[in-house]
């Protein structure tokens, strides 16, 4: 396989596990606003609620250092 390929095919792993997880934040964040405005005891569940998504790009990353480790050899 070409390395530019393996390069390519980690860069989309990462890439659009970032996309997802901003679309997703940007939902979370909004709605969190708004229920925190309401009541100021959910601040914990929306900061959790906000860190859940996050773990998409760290597997996106975990996928890519794969690709890159096995198959770029």
């Amino acid at each position: 396989m070409e390395l530019g390929l393996i390069a390519i095919g980690a860069g989309i792993a990462v890439g659009l596990g970032a996309i997802g997880t901003g679309i997703a934040q940007s939902r979370i964040g909004s709605a969190g606003i708004g229920a925190i405005s309401e009541n100021e005891e959910m601040i914990g569940r929306v900061i959790l609620l906000l860190a859940i998504p996050e773990t998409l790009v760290i597997l996106g990353f975990a996928v890519a250092a794969m690709v890159i480790i096995l198959l770029g050899g």
